[in-house]
């Protein structure tokens, strides 16, 4: 991960901007390239985004799809040059899906609140796909659980038809990748074409997670090790349909209801909305 790097002179200006000056900055996360902080003001709370060297691109990409997304609570500012880019974002209030399956993942109360959560999630999503896009990198970290509906988070490899998806797109968290998504890339296919259905594999391998604490495939049912793999060897495994799921089973149920999006062909895997009305179905 490195060191946590200086926060962008460059974005001072924006940052105090929106949430006030002399604002406190708190540290969130580092990680390929793009540091996140949490900056705290006299007028408000709001996150800055900096990405550095590879991590620039992506981060710029990011500032123009919540451009093109138009959603009014995000994007407050952004901008950077060849070395470093930037953006300011509303700071979303609540808990992530993984936070909020918390309970049932150490057998304690919580199941309602985390199916209904699960609703909101895959809703927010079904949105999304409306609206044309595809989010492309899923996982429980990226959907906050606000008191005004699920704010999806790290947007950078989002597309919507009629724009190219990036070429350094690897098919987002390796271990929730479809497996047509993980053979595309596999086969150096430019760009990898994301779409509905790989989405909605992810948002179930997400959901899968976030109740076992496991990622959905069993690797050592399978004999294997994914940390002395390379991502591009797990997508081998992931593509080849080889591994099957993960045998961890503390909510059968809620499990059962995501089993045909991780395990059907991308053509028979239901739509986010329709996976959506499924839990809620459950729910009642």
């Amino acid at each position: 991960m490195g060191q946590f790097p200086g926060f962008p002179a460059a974005a001072v200006a924006s940052t105090e901007a929106a949430c006030g000056p002399g604002a406190e900055l708190k540290e969130v996360s580092y990680r390929r390239g793009a540091a996140v902080w949490k900056a705290t003001g006299p007028d408000g709370v709001v996150a800055v985004k900096a990405g550095y060297g590879d991590g620039a691109a992506a981060t710029q990409r990011e500032a123009d799809v919540l451009k093109a997304l138009g959603w009014p609570d995000y994007l407050l500012a952004s901008g950077g040059d060849a070395d470093v880019a930037w953006l300011v974002t509303h700071w979303f209030t609540g808990p992530s899906t993984w936070q909020v399956f918390a309970p049932v993942r150490a057998d304690a109360d919580g199941k309602d609140g985390a199916l209904t959560a699960s609703v909101d999630l895959c809703r927010a999503v079904a949105e999304l796909h409306a609206s044309g896009w595809i989010h492309s990198d899923l996982q429980p970290s990226h959907g906050i659980h606000t008191d005004h509906g699920v704010r999806l988070l790290d947007c950078s490899w989002s597309w919507r038809d009629g724009t190219e998806p990036a070429t350094e797109f690897r098919g987002g968290l390796t271990h929730l990748v479809a497996p047509e998504l993980a053979e595309s890339v596999n086969a150096g296919r430019q760009p990898p074409t994301p779409s509905t259905a790989t989405d909605v594999y992810a948002l179930a391998g997400t959901l899968w997670t976030c109740v076992t604490g496991r990622w959905p495939l069993d690797y050592a049912g399978a004999g294997i090790d994914p940390g002395r793999l390379t991502p591009a060897e797990l997508r081998t495994h992931i593509a080849g349909r080889r591994l099957p799921l993960d045998s961890a089973a503390p909510w059968p149920a809620f499990q059962d209801l995501l089993r045909p999006a991780l395990l059907g062909p991308a053509g028979d895997r239901p739509t986010a909305a329709e996976l959506a009305a499924t839990l809620a179905r459950a729910a009642k």
